[in-house]
Protein backbone atom coordinates (compact mmCIF):
# COMPACT_ATOMS: atom_id res chain seq x y z
CA UNK A 1 0.00 0.00 0.00
CA UNK A 2 2.67 2.65 0.92
CA UNK A 3 3.97 1.62 -2.56
CA UNK A 4 0.81 2.68 -4.48
CA UNK A 5 0.95 5.49 -2.55
CA UNK A 6 4.28 6.65 -3.04
CA UNK A 7 3.90 6.32 -6.75
CA UNK A 8 0.56 8.25 -6.42
CA UNK A 9 2.63 10.93 -4.85
CA UNK A 10 5.30 10.67 -6.95
CA UNK A 11 3.18 10.45 -10.36
CA UNK A 12 1.17 13.88 -8.84
CA UNK A 13 4.83 15.60 -8.47
CA UNK A 14 5.71 15.70 -11.90
CA UNK A 15 2.22 15.55 -13.17
CA UNK A 16 2.16 18.92 -11.46
CA UNK A 17 5.57 20.14 -12.33
CA UNK A 18 4.51 19.35 -16.22
CA UNK A 19 1.23 20.95 -15.95
CA UNK A 20 2.70 24.03 -14.21
CA UNK A 21 5.48 23.91 -17.22
CA UNK A 22 3.06 23.51 -19.90
CA UNK A 23 1.22 26.61 -18.64
CA UNK A 24 4.06 28.79 -18.22
CA UNK A 25 5.01 27.20 -21.97
CA UNK A 26 1.78 27.95 -22.95
CA UNK A 27 1.56 31.36 -21.92
CA UNK A 28 4.97 31.89 -23.49
CA UNK A 29 3.68 30.67 -26.97
CA UNK A 30 1.11 33.15 -26.58
CA UNK A 31 3.44 36.61 -26.36
CA UNK A 32 2.54 39.45 -28.75
CA UNK A 33 4.68 41.09 -31.11
CA UNK A 34 5.66 44.92 -30.57
CA UNK A 35 3.92 47.13 -32.74
CA UNK A 36 6.62 49.27 -34.92
CA UNK A 37 5.96 53.35 -34.63
CA UNK A 38 5.29 55.13 -37.84
CA UNK A 39 7.48 57.35 -39.66
CA UNK A 40 5.79 60.86 -39.87
CA UNK A 41 6.58 63.07 -43.00
CA UNK A 42 7.24 66.45 -42.02
CA UNK A 43 5.03 69.49 -43.77
CA UNK A 44 8.05 71.69 -45.83
CA UNK A 45 8.12 74.85 -46.61
CA UNK A 46 10.54 75.52 -50.22
CA UNK A 47 12.19 79.46 -50.52
CA UNK A 48 13.57 79.90 -54.33
CA UNK A 49 16.20 82.93 -53.83
CA UNK A 50 18.76 82.87 -56.86
CA UNK A 51 21.63 85.20 -56.50
CA UNK A 52 21.01 88.78 -56.81
CA UNK A 53 21.28 90.46 -60.75
CA UNK A 54 24.02 93.17 -60.91
CA UNK A 55 23.45 95.29 -63.70
CA UNK A 56 24.96 98.40 -65.21
CA UNK A 57 26.08 101.05 -63.25
CA UNK A 58 26.09 103.78 -65.88
CA UNK A 59 24.31 106.60 -65.10
CA UNK A 60 21.93 107.31 -67.73
CA UNK A 61 18.44 107.96 -68.65
CA UNK A 62 16.35 104.91 -67.39
CA UNK A 63 12.77 104.86 -65.51
CA UNK A 64 11.23 101.74 -63.94
CA UNK A 65 7.27 101.03 -62.88
CA UNK A 66 6.00 98.04 -60.69
CA UNK A 67 2.87 97.93 -63.07
CA UNK A 68 5.57 97.65 -66.09
CA UNK A 69 8.10 94.93 -64.82
CA UNK A 70 4.66 93.05 -63.80
CA UNK A 71 2.68 93.66 -66.99
CA UNK A 72 6.15 91.96 -68.98
CA UNK A 73 6.73 89.52 -65.99
CA UNK A 74 3.25 88.25 -67.10
CA UNK A 75 3.64 88.44 -70.74
CA UNK A 76 6.45 86.31 -70.18
CA UNK A 77 4.59 83.49 -68.26
CA UNK A 78 1.78 83.80 -71.28
CA UNK A 79 4.94 83.32 -73.81
CA UNK A 80 6.47 79.92 -72.61
CA UNK A 81 4.21 77.75 -71.24
CA UNK A 82 0.68 79.48 -71.46
CA UNK A 83 1.28 79.93 -67.46
CA UNK A 84 -1.83 81.99 -65.40
CA UNK A 85 -1.14 85.91 -65.06
CA UNK A 86 0.62 86.40 -61.58
CA UNK A 87 -2.02 88.70 -59.79
CA UNK A 88 -0.30 91.27 -57.41
CA UNK A 89 -0.81 91.01 -53.83
CA UNK A 90 -0.96 94.13 -51.29
CA UNK A 91 1.24 92.06 -48.72
CA UNK A 92 3.70 91.00 -51.40
CA UNK A 93 3.72 94.62 -52.48
CA UNK A 94 4.72 95.80 -48.85
CA UNK A 95 7.14 92.97 -48.65
CA UNK A 96 9.01 94.15 -51.46
CA UNK A 97 9.29 97.44 -50.62
CA UNK A 98 10.85 97.18 -47.53
CA UNK A 99 13.21 95.21 -48.93
CA UNK A 100 13.89 98.01 -50.89
CA UNK A 101 14.10 100.24 -48.26
CA UNK A 102 16.15 98.16 -46.30
CA UNK A 103 18.85 97.79 -48.95
CA UNK A 104 19.26 101.21 -49.72
CA UNK A 105 19.82 102.10 -45.79
CA UNK A 106 21.90 99.39 -44.73
CA UNK A 107 24.50 99.06 -48.41
CA UNK A 108 23.84 95.72 -49.46
CA UNK A 109 22.29 93.52 -51.86
CA UNK A 110 21.69 90.10 -51.14
CA UNK A 111 18.49 87.87 -50.17
CA UNK A 112 19.51 87.95 -46.40
CA UNK A 113 20.55 91.73 -44.46
CA UNK A 114 22.85 91.81 -42.49
CA UNK A 115 20.56 91.75 -39.32
CA UNK A 116 19.54 87.90 -40.70
CA UNK A 117 15.90 88.89 -42.20
CA UNK A 118 15.59 87.14 -45.45
CA UNK A 119 12.40 86.86 -47.70
CA UNK A 120 10.34 84.46 -45.06
CA UNK A 121 10.71 86.86 -42.45
CA UNK A 122 9.68 89.97 -45.04
CA UNK A 123 6.59 88.00 -46.11
CA UNK A 124 5.69 86.96 -42.22
CA UNK A 125 6.59 90.56 -41.30
CA UNK A 126 3.83 91.72 -44.08
CA UNK A 127 1.66 88.98 -43.07
CA UNK A 128 1.26 87.12 -45.65
CA UNK A 129 1.19 83.46 -44.86
CA UNK A 130 2.62 81.13 -47.76
CA UNK A 131 3.44 77.63 -48.77
CA UNK A 132 6.14 78.87 -51.30
CA UNK A 133 7.49 81.89 -51.98
CA UNK A 134 10.66 83.44 -54.28
CA UNK A 135 12.82 86.37 -54.59
CA UNK A 136 14.07 88.35 -57.28
CA UNK A 137 16.74 91.69 -57.17
CA UNK A 138 18.20 93.65 -59.59
CA UNK A 139 20.56 96.58 -59.46
CA UNK A 140 21.41 98.54 -61.93
CA UNK A 141 20.35 101.38 -64.18
CA UNK A 142 17.95 99.11 -66.18
CA UNK A 143 16.41 101.66 -69.56
CA UNK A 144 12.68 100.64 -68.58
CA UNK A 145 10.76 97.90 -67.31
CA UNK A 146 10.98 95.52 -70.46
CA UNK A 147 14.67 95.59 -70.33
CA UNK A 148 15.05 94.72 -66.65
CA UNK A 149 12.50 91.82 -66.87
CA UNK A 150 14.65 90.89 -70.16
CA UNK A 151 17.79 90.88 -67.99
CA UNK A 152 15.63 88.01 -65.52
CA UNK A 153 14.67 86.13 -68.06
CA UNK A 154 18.00 85.73 -69.35
CA UNK A 155 19.28 84.37 -66.01
CA UNK A 156 18.49 80.98 -65.12
CA UNK A 157 17.39 81.14 -61.89
CA UNK A 158 15.55 84.54 -62.06
CA UNK A 159 14.04 83.45 -65.09
CA UNK A 160 12.68 79.99 -63.26
CA UNK A 161 10.78 81.99 -60.60
CA UNK A 162 9.50 84.02 -63.31
CA UNK A 163 7.82 81.04 -64.91
CA UNK A 164 7.64 78.87 -61.41
CA UNK A 165 3.86 77.49 -62.03
CA UNK A 166 3.53 76.67 -58.64
CA UNK A 167 3.55 80.77 -58.06
CA UNK A 168 0.28 82.38 -57.75
CA UNK A 169 1.28 86.33 -56.82
CA UNK A 170 3.65 88.89 -57.44
CA UNK A 171 4.47 92.05 -54.88
CA UNK A 172 7.02 94.34 -56.96
CA UNK A 173 8.77 97.50 -55.91
CA UNK A 174 11.70 99.72 -57.61
CA UNK A 175 13.67 102.37 -56.29
CA UNK A 176 16.22 104.59 -57.27
CA UNK A 177 18.91 106.14 -54.72
CA UNK A 178 22.49 106.07 -53.44
CA UNK A 179 24.41 102.88 -53.52
CA UNK A 180 27.90 102.73 -52.61
CA UNK A 181 28.41 106.41 -53.61
CA UNK A 182 26.24 105.39 -57.06
CA UNK A 183 22.90 106.46 -58.20
CA UNK A 184 21.18 103.52 -58.99
CA UNK A 185 17.91 101.29 -59.18
CA UNK A 186 16.85 98.74 -56.94
CA UNK A 187 14.33 96.31 -58.25
CA UNK A 188 12.59 93.47 -55.56
CA UNK A 189 9.96 90.58 -56.76
CA UNK A 190 8.15 88.56 -54.43
CA UNK A 191 6.45 85.69 -55.67
CA UNK A 192 4.00 83.73 -53.31
CA UNK A 193 1.59 80.83 -53.07
CA UNK A 194 -0.50 81.60 -50.22
CA UNK A 195 -1.84 78.60 -47.31
CA UNK A 196 -5.28 79.56 -48.65
CA UNK A 197 -4.66 77.71 -51.82
CA UNK A 198 -4.36 74.25 -50.60
CA UNK A 199 -5.88 71.67 -47.83
CA UNK A 200 -4.95 72.22 -44.23
CA UNK A 201 -3.65 70.09 -42.06
CA UNK A 202 -6.18 69.75 -38.86
CA UNK A 203 -4.75 71.84 -36.20
CA UNK A 204 -3.69 69.88 -32.86
CA UNK A 205 -3.19 66.81 -34.76
CA UNK A 206 0.92 66.47 -34.44
CA UNK A 207 0.38 67.70 -30.67
CA UNK A 208 -1.52 64.36 -30.38
CA UNK A 209 1.09 62.56 -32.36
CA UNK A 210 4.07 63.71 -30.21
CA UNK A 211 2.12 63.12 -27.15
CA UNK A 212 0.97 59.62 -28.21
CA UNK A 213 4.66 58.73 -29.35
CA UNK A 214 5.56 60.18 -25.46
CA UNK A 215 3.25 57.58 -24.16
CA UNK A 216 4.68 54.56 -26.53
CA UNK A 217 8.35 55.71 -25.07
CA UNK A 218 7.48 55.31 -21.44
CA UNK A 219 6.21 51.90 -21.63
CA UNK A 220 8.73 50.47 -23.87
CA UNK A 221 11.50 50.31 -20.89
CA UNK A 222 9.07 48.32 -18.97
CA UNK A 223 8.15 45.51 -21.22
CA UNK A 224 12.05 45.38 -22.27
CA UNK A 225 12.91 44.96 -18.35
CA UNK A 226 9.43 42.46 -18.37
CA UNK A 227 10.93 40.26 -21.47
CA UNK A 228 14.43 40.57 -19.87
CA UNK A 229 12.90 38.63 -16.46
CA UNK A 230 11.13 36.56 -18.19
CA UNK A 231 14.12 35.66 -20.57
CA UNK A 232 16.31 34.86 -17.69
CA UNK A 233 13.81 32.73 -15.34
CA UNK A 234 14.13 28.89 -14.64
CA UNK A 235 10.86 28.32 -12.68
CA UNK A 236 11.62 24.88 -10.85
CA UNK A 237 8.50 24.56 -8.47
CA UNK A 238 5.22 25.72 -7.94
CA UNK A 239 6.10 28.73 -6.46
CA UNK A 240 8.24 29.97 -9.15
CA UNK A 241 5.79 29.13 -11.89
CA UNK A 242 3.39 31.03 -10.08
CA UNK A 243 5.78 33.88 -10.44
CA UNK A 244 7.16 33.13 -13.50
CA UNK A 245 3.23 33.14 -15.57
CA UNK A 246 2.37 36.22 -13.59
CA UNK A 247 5.27 38.08 -15.08
CA UNK A 248 3.70 36.74 -18.51
CA UNK A 249 0.27 37.68 -17.61
CA UNK A 250 1.86 41.10 -16.75
CA UNK A 251 3.88 41.40 -19.72
CA UNK A 252 0.56 40.39 -21.76
CA UNK A 253 -1.42 43.18 -20.79
CA UNK A 254 1.00 45.70 -20.89
CA UNK A 255 1.95 44.74 -24.56
CA UNK A 256 -1.75 44.88 -25.28
CA UNK A 257 -1.91 48.68 -23.82
CA UNK A 258 1.44 49.39 -25.91
CA UNK A 259 0.01 47.75 -29.17
CA UNK A 260 -3.38 49.47 -29.16
CA UNK A 261 -1.55 52.94 -28.45
CA UNK A 262 0.71 51.91 -31.02
CA UNK A 263 -2.69 51.44 -33.49
CA UNK A 264 -4.20 54.64 -32.51
CA UNK A 265 -0.55 56.26 -33.27
CA UNK A 266 -0.81 54.62 -36.82
CA UNK A 267 -4.33 56.00 -37.52
CA UNK A 268 -3.32 59.20 -36.28
CA UNK A 269 -0.36 59.34 -38.45
CA UNK A 270 -1.69 57.83 -41.74
CA UNK A 271 -4.29 61.15 -41.21
CA UNK A 272 -1.62 63.32 -40.36
CA UNK A 273 0.50 61.50 -43.49
CA UNK A 274 -1.98 61.82 -46.04
CA UNK A 275 -2.53 65.61 -45.25
CA UNK A 276 0.71 66.78 -45.22
CA UNK A 277 1.11 64.57 -48.81
CA UNK A 278 -2.16 66.54 -50.07
CA UNK A 279 -0.74 69.85 -48.83
CA UNK A 280 2.81 69.32 -50.16
CA UNK A 281 1.33 67.96 -53.56
CA UNK A 282 -0.37 71.14 -54.12
CA UNK A 283 2.17 73.29 -52.98
CA UNK A 284 4.45 71.54 -55.88
CA UNK A 285 7.17 70.38 -53.35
Amino acid sequence: MKKVFTIIVIFAFFWLGWHYRFSAQKYWQQLPQLSSSPVIDEIKNNIFAPPPLKGSLEEKNSFLTVSGVIKWTNNNRLENGNLPALKENLELNQAAKAKVADMFKLQYFEHESPTGRGPADLAESAGYSYIVIGENLALGNFENDEELVTAWMNSPGHRANMLNKNFMEIGMAVGRGSFEGKQVWLAVQEFGKPTSACPTVEPGIKARIDSAHAEIDNIEPQLLQLKTQIDNSDPKNKHEYDEYNQKIAQYNSLVAIYNNKVDSLKLLANQYNSEVRAFNACAGI
